[in-house]
């Protein structure tokens, strides 16, 4: 069964994506602070889809006044899409199924400081590169926790574990290998990404059907330019606090750092981000980095000189960071998970 997201409301642009997040830190209010550019990517349908549920009914922890769909086109170029999502009231998973498909599958995370969802920065560009290597995509279009869902710090999780468990269940359908589903997350989305690579087996909702009987675990867990601590000093503010609420505890802010978490069971891990990331320090990913070797459990880090935050897949060739899809997909296939 498809179903398709609530139809969209279209707003115009005016700040960069580093405002925007850094606003978070002070604020956690979005909507009136949203503008930008945009610059890579062909002009795709607003909604392709197919769209799938992750719930049979409503998600859990709903309340009587649902979030409303919202979309930011933020980009002024007829040929390029930059579009910010809000307003997740059902959360879903957008398909790209390749004509040749190797099996494999991947969850990708847009971030967004879990204030909104960069879908075609961090979701589309990607969803396409790795389609044409024959990998079958789901674009996770999660809850945003400040939408006015009760337990709100474990919302996005909520969904990513249903996500990966629907996948599984009807892993014939989409024709992909259940032992060779990825996830593939940026900044917040980068951080939702390690929390299931780390909290894969935690029960965070009450089971559903059957598809709950599936793991969450990922095969692989790919962290871009990710949110990794909540603490200081290396916390980025605004993702934490749309988490968390601004109001959080030590203990809180200890518990949702992701590097306090790696366990002999955590999933092969792939970093990467740049030095001169002014908005989420490249520590965070040096902190995962150290966590994974501590324990021993396989992973690769590249961290390079220059990309700043949120360059997704758009990098100029002649900044080496442009490089990190064939670094991720070439460990990918040492690791298993991706044949082509």
């Amino acid at each position: 069964m498809t179903a398709a997201p609530d139809e969209p409301a279209l707003r115009n642009p005016g700040a960069s994506r580093r405002s925007i997040l850094g606003g978070l830190a002070s604020a956690c209010a979005l909507a009136a602070t949203r503008s930008g550019t945009a610059h890579a990517g062909p002009r795709s349908i607003v909604y392709s889809g197919p769209f799938i549920p992750l719930w049979p009914g409503a998600a859990p922890g709903a309340t009587a006044e649902a979030p409303i769909r919202a979309i930011e086109q933020r980009s002024s170029d007829a040929n390029f899409d930059d579009r910010w999502v809000t307003g997740i009231a059902t959360p879903t998973l957008e398909v790209r199924r390749p004509a040749y498909q190797d099996g494999s599958a991947v969850v990708i995370v847009p971030g967004g400081g879990y204030g909104f969802l960069s879908v075609d920065n961090e979701g589309e560009e990607q969803a396409r590169w790795l389609s044409e290597r024959g990998v079958t995509c789901f674009i996770l279009y999660y809850r945003l926790p400040q939408e006015g869902w009760k337990n709100q710090a474990v919302v996005p999780l909520q969904d990513i574990q249903r996500a990966i468990r629907v996948i599984r269940a009807r892993a014939g359908e989409f024709g992909v290998d259940p032992a060779r589903v990825a996830v593939l997350g940026f900044s917040a989305g980068g951080h939702l990404a390690g929390s299931i690579a780390t909290r894969f087996d935690e029960r965070v909702y009450t089971p559903v059907d059957t598809a709950d009987n599936q793991s969450a675990r990922p095969a692989l867990v790919g962290m871009i330019y990710p949110v990794v601590t909540l603490a200081r000093p290396f916390a980025h503010a605004g993702s934490r606090d749309a988490l968390l609420g601004p109001a959080s505890s030590s203990a809180a802010r200890k518990a949702g750092s992701i590097e306090n978490r790696v366990a002999r069971d955590t999933p092969p891990v792939f970093l990467a981000a740049a030095s001169d990331d002014g908005l989420v320090p490249i520590a965070n990913s040096v902190a995962m980095y150290g966590a994974m070797l501590a324990n021993e459990r396989p992973v690769e880090f590249h961290g390079f000189d220059k990309g700043g935050h949120g360059f997704g897949s758009r990098l100029p060739k002649e900044i080496p960071a442009h490089a990190w899809p064939d670094l991720f997909y070439a460990y990918g296939r040492r690791q298993g998970v991706y044949t082509a």
